[in-house]
C-alpha cells in the first residue's frame, strides 16, 4: 500500500498528537479541582491517595478519548469516533466504580459535634 499524499498524511498524524495533548492537558486541569481537595482537604488532615494513583490517570485518558473522538468525529471517521465514545463510557464507569472522581470525603458533622 502506497502513501498517496505523505505531507497530508505527516499533518493530520501531527494534528492527532496535538488533539491528544490537549485532550490530556484538559482531562488534568478538570482533575486538579478533585485532587487538591482529596490531597489538601481530606477529613481529619488525611491525605486520599486514591485520587492520584486512580482519578488522574482516569481523568487523563479520559481527555485524550474525548478529544480523539471530536478529532475524528471531524474527520468523518465513524467507527473510531464509536470505539472512542465506548472506551470514554467504560472509564466514566470504572471511575465511578473506584469513587475516584468523588473527590475528598466531607466532614461527618459540623460546629454542634
Amino acid at each position: 500500500m502506497e502513501i498517496q499524499n505523505p505531507r497530508r498524511d505527516a499533518v493530520a498524524g501531527t494534528a492527532g498528537c496535538l488533539t491528544a495533548f490537549a485532550g490530556a492537558l484538559a482531562g488534568i486541569a478538570l482533575w486538579a479541582p478533585y485532587g487538591k481537595d482529596g490531597l489538601l482537604d481530606g477529613f481529619e488532615g488525611a491525605t486520599n491517595w486514591d485520587v492520584v494513583r486512580f482519578g488522574l490517570p482516569l481523568m487523563i485518558l479520559g481527555g485524550i478519548a474525548a478529544a480523539l473522538a471530536v478529532f475524528f468525529l471531524v474527520r468523518g471517521d465513524w467507527k473510531r469516533t464509536i470505539g472512542l465514545v465506548a472506551a470514554i463510557a467504560a472509564l466514566f464507569v470504572i471511575g465511578v466504580g473506584l469513587d475516584a472522581l468523588a473527590g475528598a470525603p466531607g466532614p461527618e458533622c459540623y460546629d454542634p459535634c
